[in-house]
Parts: structure tokens; C-alpha cells; sequence
């Protein structure tokens, strides 16, 4: 369906035929729905965006604020400032053990942005791009805008969701020019240890035609005592056929100062760079300075919201397994839950509503019980729900009550 297809007219002469396969991303087109609803007067829970309800914290505030008193407000360089730059160094260095040069670093409105210009640079059509299946909504969207083929590699609930590397082997082709990495993931929560990262390794090893976009925005975010590894780390000799992708959205609470940034080889952080000076040159300096802020401040900040973070995924984890007909696989990283509804499915709802999908039980969701979700197949894989727990505990305890009546209602 084309972002067009409601109320528009993709066949109107004056646009590409581009915008045919650009859809709304679902996580979007639910919170409008639930604003909406807000806009009646209704009182809606919305556990559909994934972003922390906590505030920036102060310290990166306040360097903000200095960096607007000391005139940090000219046009910044298209690929980041030379501070915020040495900062990303500093981190991949510190955090991941992967050094990256200035020239190997480039700074964008959000990680969002670094997929896009990646992407224009390389992807042609008839280029597949493997994706592991349940994916955040947006990579397979901007596969396609380029013509791209998105090729999906399927990871299961008993696995917990992980890659393995026989999925992935089995979705190479000749005509695959990206694999992309989420990990710790959208929608699932699912992560990757060492061992798995090096599965998949050996598997690039065969295949020297395939390049990695990893995703790594969610690192910070990691349960039960385990821990993030890079895969760039994990094989250096890959290392320049990998991008490894963050941002300080999640882990610092900065969704709304747009920063994401990127490590990778000097000709392709060249192109997308010369695509970003193209399309909206360098990234607001203020919170470039905000940014620079975050990764050089002090760790227990991250620590004290993952405290957080944890107690929610347990709480809503549990809750939903003693919801009868309900299955929930423990997420160890991000701040997703993602139960499964099968056993909801050709059941009919209080209000009336046929469940012949889990589209249809999130919108009988909203519309009966007033909170808002996502819909597993909207992230390639149902009949699965995502619900974001980075919300107050009073909340994700209203909305798990208000999932149980909707199912105890359930006739059929």
C-alpha cells in the first residue's frame, strides 16, 4: 500500500513512481490513531512509540544551553564537528573496542537517517537486502524507495528470537548486497551473544559480496546480566564491510535532538556524506554539542534508567503470561514486549469485532479497551503484538489489566 493510498492518488502525473512503495510506517499510523482518540476526549494508553519516558538528562542540557551561549550556532560540517566526532571515537573505543578514525565517522539527523543515505548510496534495483524477520518497519521501506528487494531471514520465538546462521545462509544470494543487524532488536527485544555474532561471521566469510549494516541503537539496553558485542569487533577482518550504526536517542533519552552516527570504510562514509550535504547538510549544532555531552558523561546515568527499564519488562512480561491464550518470550535487551496472540485468532471480541488478525485485535484493542499497540505483522512476523514498556509502571499495569479483559471477553 503507498503512503498515497489513503485519500491520495499515486496516479496523479505529478509523482514518482517511487511513492507507490513508500508505506506509512505502522508504529506512526497507530499513535495517530490514538491521538485521535485523545482528541475526543478518551483516555488512551499508548504503549505503540518506542520512546523513554524519561527526561534528557540535565548535565546534557546544560552543555547544550553552554553551546548556544558560546555562539555554537553557524551551519555545523555536514558529517558532524570535529568535538562530537572525537566524542563517537571515544565511545566506539571505550565501549566497543572498534577505533574508528575521523574520516571513518559521520554524524545524522537521527539513525534513521544513516539507513537512508547507506541505502541511496548503494542500493539499486534488483540489489536484495537480507533482513532478519520480525524487523523495525522502516528498513524494508527504505529498501524499497530505492527499488531494492527486501529478502527476509525468519527468527523464531523458541530461539529467542535471534538469527541463526542457517536463516541467514539460506536468504544469501548472488544479488545480496546488505545484511541488515538489529540487535538488541525492534520489535522483540531479542539479542545476539558472541557466539551467535561469530555464526554469522563465518557465514559473511563465504559470501565477500555482502555488506552489513548493524544496528546497534539499543546496546545500552541489555538485561540478565549479559552484554553487548559489536559484530565489527566480534570480526575485524569484516570491519570494512560493515557500518556500525547508534545514537544517543535511546540510551540518553534524546529522541527529539535528532542525532545518530555511524562508523565505517572512508568511501562509503564519503558518499553518504556527499547524499546528506545534498539533502540537509550538517545536523543542528546545538545538539551536536548535547550530543557530545552524552557519550562523555558518566555511565551510571544509562545504568540507573536500564535499573528501570528491567523492572518494567518483568512486570509487563509477567503479567501477560497469566493471560490465558497468551505466550511472551523474555526480551533481554531494548524496551519491547512481543506476545504472541495465536490462540486470540477466529475469536470474536465484546464489541463485536471477527479476530481473524492481529491487526484486527490491535484495533479492537484500541477502540474497546483504548490502548494502543502495535500489530506484529506490521514488523513481518504474527499474530504477535508490540508493546513498548518505556512507560510508567501504573500505565503498563493499567494496559496489561485492560489486554485481559479484552481477551476474557472473547467468545468463539
Amino acid at each position: 500500500m503507498g503512503v498515497m493510498d489513503k485519500g491520495g492518488d499515486t496516479a496523479h502525473p505529478l509523482f514518482a513512481q517511487r511513492m507507490d512503495r513508500l508505506g506509512v510506517p505502522a508504529t506512526i499510523a497507530m499513535a495517530q490513531r490514538a491521538r485521535t482518540l485523545r482528541a475526543q476526549g478518551e483516555k488512551v494508553l499508548s504503549l505503540a512509540l518506542g520512546e523513554p519516558d524519561f527526561a534528557t538528562p540535565a548535565a546534557v542540557i546544560e552543555a547544550a544551553h553552554r553551546a548556544a551561549l558560546d555562539g555554537q550556532t553557524k551551519y555545523p560540517p555536514v558529517d558532524g564537528t570535529p568535538a562530537l566526532k572525537a566524542a563517537i571515537a571515544r565511545k566506539f573505543a571505550r565501549e566497543n573496542a572498534l577505533e574508528y578514525a575521523p574520516a571513518e565517522i559521520m554524524v545524522s539527523n537521527g539513525g534513521k537517517q544513516v539507513i537512508f543515505n547507506a541505502f541511496m548510496a548503494t542500493v539499486q534495483p534488483g540489489d536484495e537486502v537480507v533482513i532478519p524477520r520480525p524487523y523495525w518497519v522502516s528498513y524494508p521501506l527504505i529498501v524499497q524507495i530505492f527499488g531494492g528487494t527486501p529478502v527476509y531471514a525468519d527468527c523464531h520465538e523458541a530461539d529467542g528470537f535471534r538469527l541463526t546462521a542457517a536463516a541467514l545462509e539460506a536468504a544469501i544470494t548472488p544479488r545480496t548486497k546488505w545484511l541488515v543487524l538489529n540487535f538488541p532488536n525492534n520489535p522483540t527485544g531479542g539479542t545476539m551473544g558472541r557466539a551467535d555474532l561469530e555464526a554469522i561471521a563465518e557465514v559473511l566469510r563465504r559470501h565477500p559480496h555482502v555488506h552489513v549494516l548493524s544496528d546497534e541503537i539499543y546496546e545500552h539496553l541489555i538485561y540478565d546480566g549479559q552484554r553487548h558485542v559489536s559484530l565489527a569487533a566480534v570480526a575485524p577482518d569484516l570491519k570494512g564491510r560493515i557500518l556500525t550504526l547508534n545514537g544517543v536517542s535511546k540510551a540518553y533519552a534524546m529522541t527529539g535532538w535528532r542525532v545518530g552516527y555511524v562508523g565505517g570504510p572512508v568511501p562509503l562514509i564519503r558518499a553518504m556524506t556527499a547524499i546528506q550535504g545534498s539533502a540537509t547538510s550538517g545536523i543542528c549544532s546545538i545538539s551536536q554539542a548535547a550530543a557530545a555531552a552524552a557519550l562523555d558523561g558518566p555511565p551510571d546515568i544509562i545504568a540507573q534508567m536500564c535499573a528501570v527499564y528491567d523492572r518494567r519488562r518483568k512486570l509487563v512480561v509477567s503479567t501477560l503470561r497469566n493471560i490465558p491464550g497468551l505466550t511472551c518470550a523474555m526480551p533481554h535487551g531494548a524496551f519491547y514486549a512481543y506476545p504472541g496472540i495465536a490462540a486470540c485468532m477466529g475469536r470474536t471480541t465484546a464489541g463485536g469485532q471477527l479476530l481473524k488478525t492481529d491487526e484486527d485485535f490491535a484495533i479492537a484493542l484500541l477502540n474497546e479497551q483504548h490502548v494502543a499497540l502495535v500489530h506484529g505483522s506490521a514488523f513481518g512476523q504474527g499474530p504477535y503484538l508490540r508493546l513498548s514498556y518505556a512507560t510508567s509502571d501504573d500505565i503498563l499495569r493499567e494496559a496489561c489489566a485492560r489486554i485481559a479483559r479484552l481477551v476474557d471477553g472473547l467468545t468463539g
